[in-house]
């Protein structure tokens, strides 16, 4: 492969990437098999970019709102931008695991697209935890936590996808990054994310590193122990515990 063709590949890779996480408008591309595989090890720019926005929104309101209130500003951008798909995800894993005794039950109910009382309960927990943790943070570590969790939330789904195979064999988002994300993309993708949370918070950095380590090693023993391996639905839960946490250093530490 050419050097232009690698460049193209990786711009497409790319693209694929901001299209699978958010709803930015992006020119339509012809959509490979292991497009989303490939794209995986891009998942903390993507990060990296809703974060920033975020930055930029909290910027451009503090001055003549209240912390509570471009907090909630703030919250309704990632809502927005990421079309609710993480907080899809974290309603249903919170269904299945509550609601069903074995992997077929738990497979059957995370399929299933209404939302119960364990996953009601997840989701409004998760959005006062975030509302209540970003409403603590103080101005100038607002940005650096901000960036941080939102870059370590995407790189959650790297290690879970390199580890643990789907719950479901060829069938939903889930099959088609586990154990398909390949050993380069895991390694570049947690590179990118370690420099980025230590260029954001400095010597701060070790304990959101940890915390968002934990969390993946943890939600993923779950996954493996419950369903066997993962699905869709799991990556957004963890990706919403993972940024939750890190949120919660930034509130503690500070």
């Amino acid at each position: 492969m050419s050097a232009l063709q690698q460049t193209r590949r990786l711009g497409l890779d790319i693209v694929v990437a901001f299209q699978f996480l958010t709803r930015i408008p992006l020119p339509s591309i012809a959509f490979e098999p292991d497009a989303l595989s490939r794209a995986t090890k891009f998942f903390p720019l993507v990060g990296l970019v809703i974060g920033a926005g975020a930055v930029g929104v909290e910027k451009l309101l503090i001055s003549h709102l209240s912390r509570p209130l471009v907090a909630l500003v703030v919250l309704v951008y990632f809502v927005l931008i990421t079309g609710c798909l993480h907080e899809d995800g974290l309603a249903d894993t919170a269904d299945g695991l509550g609601g069903g005794w074995t992997k077929d039950q738990i497979l059957l109910i995370l399929k299933d697209s209404r939302i119960g009382s364990y996953g009601a309960t997840a989701l409004v927990l998760s959005l006062l935890a975030r509302y209540s943790l970003l409403t603590s943070l103080p101005a100038e570590h607002f940005a650096g936590y901000v960036v941080s969790a939102q870059v370590l939330a995407r790189w959650s789904s790297l290690p879970l996808s390199y580890f643990l195979p789907p719950a479901r064999e060829g069938d939903g988002q889930g099959a088609r990054i586990a154990r398909l994300t390949s050993l380069p993309s895991l390694i570049f993708g947690s590179i990118f994310s370690i420099a980025i949370v230590v260029f954001a918070l400095r010597w701060s950095a070790l304990i959101p590193l940890l915390i968002s380590l934990f969390a993946v090693s943890m939600t993923g023993w779950l996954y493996l122990r419950k369903i066997g391996g993962v699905t869709g639905d799991c990556f957004g839960a963890t990706n919403q515990l993972t940024e939750i946490a890190v949120y919660f250093c930034g509130a503690w530490t500070v």
